[in-house]
Order: C-alpha cells, then structure tokens, then sequence
C-alpha cells in the first residue's frame, strides 16, 4: 500500500463514468476548501475521504481519530495502520463523552450528544493547527435512518463532501475497491455504545465488555457482528450467511465460551440477523425526539 495521488485517479478506469464524476466533484470541492480536517473513524466512509482529502491538499489535509470508550480497541489500531499505509496526516485526540449526562444516560437522541461534542473538539482543533474546514465521510444512504448526530453536524458547519457528491454506501464501497483500499469490503460499524438499549446508562466497563465480545466473535471467523447489550443477556446479530455456523453444536459452545468470558450470563443468536440500527426499532416514528434548534 502507497500514497493515492491526484495522477494515480486521474489514470483510473471507471466502470461508470458517473463514479469518475462523482469523484471528481469530491476533489474539486476539497480544493476550494483549500485546508481540511476530516473526522476518521476507519470505516469505509472516512477512509476513502481522508485519502481523497490528501491526494488533493497533501499537508493541508488532516485525518483526525476520537478515542473513547465507546471506540473498539481495533478500530483504535486501523486508524494507526490506515494512515502510516497511505502517508495522510493523522492525529488522535481524547473524548469523554461518558462524563457528559445527556449522553451517559442514553436517551434516542444520544448521538446527538456525542457528536456535538465531537465536532466542537474537532473545530477547536481546526483552528488550533490553521485548517479551515471541519468534514466527515457521511454519504447520502445517512438520510434513511435515524440519525441525531446529522443535526450536530449541521450545527457545527460540518461539511459532507461526498453525500454532497452523491455517493451512496454502494457507490464508497466500489470506489474504494478501485483505489485498493482494504476498507472496501469492511462491515459497517458503530460506535460501541449503539449496542446498548435506550434508557439504559452507558458506563465504560459496559463498553470495555461489548468490546471483548465482539473481539472475540470475530475471533471466531465472523465478520459482520453486533452484540446488543441487554443487561444479562448478549443477543448476538450475524451476517445472514454466518448464522446457520453459529447454530451448530460445536460452534455454540465457543461463542458461550467468548460471551461468558467477557461478562454476559445468558447468549441468544438472533434470527434476524444483522441489521443497521436494530435498537432503533422500538422508535415510532412519532416517538423520535426532535433534534434541540
């Protein structure tokens, strides 16, 4: 793996000329933002706008990693591994979001509390190293769910280049292939805390044992894994494909082995699988708190 430069795109074939264009209008709105930092969590989003962030401002382009409790330990050492391979700029900076009580207690809008706080630090760092423009990789697929922390963003001018492009997660994960980018395939992820029912406290140990689990199920080969916290009781959501392994006899036992060990009495698999933002199903529409104005 190498730097992706603004000649190494430029000499790419596309399958779609739309994703060429779509690229492009990335780069070129990064231009004229002349310097930016970009929120990086090591997903497949921000990876492949941290990278186009540095092929078109070089030294004007910084990729910027919250660490927290509500950050899995692995995603704390891609973000480390993806910057050294790809030569971008790369900063770690320290949240807390626990010691915040809008955000500890967990309401439905908890994100929106995190995020404000984030991308409050992320603009004070802006300012402190001289960059202009605070953005994150959120692509235009973000609309269809629940999501609080868009209404922090706009609040805090963050800037979403490529939803502004128009690249849905379809459209990031194929560009991403093109530029051989490892993350191209990557499962989608959240923050640690997205595991824990609403109303439920978040504390730190609740977050280091989620963690351990879901370590150690990937440890077991799977790939696509979500362990919703439910006090007692881990229930386990897996890839469609994964979840018939799972049930076997001899696999069971090795997942009770790992649940067990990082706290959880009881284990259950769910037969639904894994889905984005499960623990959001038990909002209504008409229960979803409006966003604070």
């Amino acid at each position: 793996m190498s730097e992706i430069t603004l000649e190494h795109i430029a000499g790419l074939a596309w399958p779609e000329e739309r994703l060429g264009r779509q690229v492009a209008a990335v780069l070129d709105q990064l231009r004229r933002l002349h310097s930016v930092l970009t929120a990086f969590s090591a997903g497949t989003d921000s990876t492949l706008l941290a990278v186009l962030a540095h092929a078109a401002l070089r030294d004007r382009a910084l990729a910027v990693t919250a660490v927290s409790a509500s950050l899995p330990q692995a995603d704390r050492a891609a973000a480390a591994r993806l910057a050294a391979a790809y030569g971008f700029r790369h900063a770690f900076i320290e949240t807390d979001e626990i010691k915040h009580p809008a955000y500890a207690a967990n309401p439905p809008n908890r994100c929106y509390h995190c995020k404000s706080a984030l991308f409050r630090a992320l603009r004070e760092l802006a300012a402190a190293r001289g960059l202009a423009h605070v953005l994150d990789g959120a692509n235009v697929d973000d609309a269809a769910d629940f999501r609080p922390g868009r209404q922090a963003a706009r609040e805090n001018n963050v800037i979403s280049p490529l939803a502004a492009a128009g690249f849905t997660k379809a459209d990031i994960r194929l560009v991403s292939g093109i530029l051989g980018l490892p993350t191209a395939a990557k499962p989608a992820d959240a923050c640690l805390a997205s595991r824990i029912p609403y109303g439920t406290p978040i504390t730190a140990m609740e977050l280091r044992r989620i963690d351990a689990a879901e370590d150690g199920l990937r440890g077991l080969g799977f790939g696509q894994v979500r362990v919703r916290s439910h006090g007692d009781l881990a229930r386990i959501e897996l890839a469609g494909p994964d979840i018939p392994l799972a049930a076997r006899d001899d696999m069971r036992a090795r997942i009770t082995q790992v649940l067990q060990s990082a706290g959880y009495r009881y284990v259950a698999l769910d037969l639904r699988g894994y889905r984005t933002g499960s623990l959001n199903e038990m909002l209504s529409a008409n229960s979803r708190p409006s966003m604070p104005g």
